[in-house]
């Protein structure tokens, strides 16, 4: 299991029924059933030569009836219920399509790999409680990379709007190690990017989005 995987795991909790939303090979679902932190599980994938994966290492599991395979598209045939949703790996967008084509399920984490704000601010606005917003990193072969986590449940929201900042990237972020780490290599990018030939409104854009970056940095 990968460093990734294993943060992720780490955010998941006990329930009755865990559902693995584009499973891939099926760790996070192994890591829930051997520890029996949920009493059945369903690990779904759009691809059957995907989820065939994951069917091999909870063969067991599949056999004993604690975990039901189910080809489709998202949750599209998974029965809503009393269920802890894990949806990782994919883009904020695809997750965003995922939940307006079914349900916000009762408990979730989700892990989007770009467009964060995106599934933020719909949870936000549909009343999710969000238990954990934040980031963590992964390590391998010397390169870091950064990973947004949205841990919440469908009810219970806070009236305590988001900043900007924390709309931006997550309010668990703001002020961490791994956030300042990520901006300072956005912030660099930008500023060599400022000096060259743009153009006006180009310009315009770049420097706000230094003045941004310079501004959270400074939380």
């Amino acid at each position: 299991m990968t460093e990734r995987l294993k943060k992720l795991c780490a955010l998941l909790e006990r329930c009755e029924r865990f559902v693995d939303v584009g499973c891939d090979h099926g760790y996070c679902t192994k890591y829930m059933l051997d520890r029996g932190l949920c009493k059945s599980a369903v690990i779904s994938d759009v691809s059957e030569k995907s989820l065939s994966k994951a069917e091999r290492l909870l063969k067991g599991y599949i056999a004993s009836g604690a975990c039901v395979p189910v080809c489709c598209d998202g949750l599209e045939k998974v029965e809503r219920g009393d269920d802890l949703v894990l949806i990782a790996g994919m883009g904020g967008e695809e997750i965003l399509k995922i939940l307006k084509n079914s349900y916000i399920p009762k408990a979730f984490v989700f892990q989007p790999m770009k467009n964060a704000r995106q599934l933020r601010e719909y949870l936000l606005e549909r009343g999710c409680a969000l238990e954990y917003d934040g980031l963590f990193t992964e390590t391998r072969a010397g390169i870091t990379k950064h990973y947004f986590a949205i841990k919440g449940r469908a009810e219970g929201g806070t009236l305590c709007p988001y900043t900007e900042e924390e709309l931006a990237f997550g309010r668990d972020s703001i002020g961490t190690p791994e956030l300042k780490e990520l901006l300072n290599c956005e912030l660099e990018k930008n500023l060599a990017y400022a000096q060259g030939d743009l153009s006006p409104d180009s310009r315009e854009g770049v420097e706000k989005r230094i003045a941004f970056i310079q501004g959270v940095l400074e939380k």
